[in-house]
């Protein structure tokens, strides 16, 4: 507009200019300010079109923000009242539930024959699974609005997760599954350790929950494995595992997200056909983080599923307990390579293996492991199946196939949280000598490293 107008300007100067020095007649001054005019008016009338135009658009998208804003305050009262009410329903169910488990309390002090004691019993497992799905709910509503702070105490995790379990037995026993549950510890020396049970539960209700939904067959089983105990520090690595449906390789990229999420298709399947099944990965993953540790999952379709995480904890009270001896094995300069990519877990194994006296080198894929293989000597590997840039299957391939194995053949040891026959089958084909289940029991590992170490010394 501002051009057009200085465009104007210079038009009427220049018909002034000629006219004052006659060089047109009045008649034609007349006829091109009268046609300058005319342009005037119609480029007046198409800018105001459009400055009217721009004021309707900015009006209406003033309106959209407002109607936006509107909304979001609309969910935001909603959201907190969902809060509201979900915390005033858990508090409305946990009051009656504890007073029938205080009724079924005073009830089991009263004379009971043998069968109306084991009903009492099943009554109370039951309000307590009951009650411990209320608590899941409302804990697992806490951590998606990220309203959580840990609670660090002493703990014993035997006594404190039996009871967690016993609930789950007659859970798995109405479904018809087996459920065992095994703490896996070196005897010789018990520690408190310091941490938040109350998560650590969260994140077992959440995984046993779901194994025991997801398995229609066979059994569920949960192991606490509290035998690697570090300087001031315990590794406790908790093991969740099923018979159950498994899942396909692209259902495990979907598995941990937010049920919200709109691009996770697997879980818009799982609360379709298991009735909000699954819901609580998401959140176990954040609070195992919050801990200290990564959830990781091993599955197979139609097989089962393997859920695990480690935390290293803090040792607090001590309790001496009978000395019971552990003798290692009696090695000389016996030279281990461990492929394993989680840090946690090459401090478990190296603290493992070095009490029987090997002599530990860590790779943290296969290929790192080929190429340490070539150029240093071992007498042992142990080679994780499932790791990053190459994984352990790969890796034995391309070791058996080196010149320097075809001489000195050494043992290679799979190790694997989760131990499918699939995988069993896909280690023996890799040419793989030994399977070792995770977590790693101290008793197998001693039988591997003597059969192992015999036959290289009859060798």
């Amino acid at each position: 507009m501002s051009f057009f107008i200085f465009l104007s300007i210079a038009c009427i100067l220049l018909i002034g200019y000629t006219f004052l020095e006659k060089e047109i007649y009045t008649e034609s001054a007349a006829l091109f300010l009268f046609i300058l005019a005319i342009i005037q008016v119609f480029g007046l009338q198409y800018f105001l079109k459009n400055q009217l135009k721009n004021e309707v658009k900015i009006k209406n998208l003033e309106l959209r923000i407002r109607e936006l804003k509107a909304g979001f305050e609309s969910t935001e009262k909603m959201l907190d009242y969902n809060s509201v009410y979900m915390t005033n329903l858990s508090y409305e169910i946990r009051t009656p539930l504890s007073t029938v488990l205080g009724m079924l309390n005073m009830l089991k002090l009263t004379d009971l024959d043998a069968n109306q004691q084991a009903q009492i019993e099943i009554a109370e497992y039951s309000s307590k699974h009951l009650l411990q799905l209320v608590n899941m709910v409302t804990s697992n509503a806490e951590v998606e609005k990220d309203e959580i702070k840990l609670n660090l105490k002493a703990m014993d995790l035997k006594a404190d997760l039996t009871k967690l379990f016993k609930v789950f037995e007659y859970q798995a026993f109405d479904k018809g599954l087996a459920f065992e549950y095994r703490f896996l510890s070196e005897e010789k020396d018990k520690f408190f350790t310091l941490g938040d049970t109350v998560r650590i539960q969260q994140v077992l209700i959440n995984l046993i929950n779901n194994a025991i939904k997801f398995t229609h067959s066979g059994k569920v089983s949960v192991i606490v494995d509290q035998s690697v105990g570090i300087d001031d520090y315990q590794i406790v690595t908790f093991y969740v595992k099923d018979t159950g449906i498994g899942m396909r390789d692209h259902e495990v990229t979907q598995i941990f997200k937010a049920p919200k999420d709109e691009s996770s298709h697997y879980n818009t399947h799982l609360i379709k056909d298991y009735r909000g099944g699954g819901m609580g990965l998401s959140i176990s993953q954040k609070l195992v983080s919050l801990l200290g540790g990564t959830l990781k999952l091993e599955t197979k379709e139609n097989e089962g599923s393997a859920f695990y995480f480690s935390l290293q904890l803090k040792k607090t009270l001590n309790i001496k307990t009978a000395d019971v001896e552990s003798k290692p094995v009696e090695l000389n300069k016996f030279r281990v390579l461990v492929a394993e990519d989680n840090r946690t877990n090459q401090k478990v194994i190296k603290f493992l293996l070095e009490r029987q006296g090997a002599d530990c080198t860590f790779a943290k894929n296969g290929r790192e492991a080929l190429e340490l293989y070539k150029i240093l000597d071992f007498d042992m590997v142990f080679m994780d199946i499932y790791m990053p840039d190459m994984d352990g299957l790969m890796a034995t391939k391309l070791i058996r196939e080196t010149e320097k194995y075809k001489i000195e053949g050494t043992p290679i040891v799979a190790v694997s949280a989760s131990a499918f026959e699939q995988d069993i089958e896909n280690a023996k084909l890799a040419g793989i000598d030994d399977f070792l289940a995770k977590p790693i029991e101290t008793d197998k590992l001693k039988a591997l490293i003597r059969k192992h170490a015999k036959a290289k010394n009859s060798a």
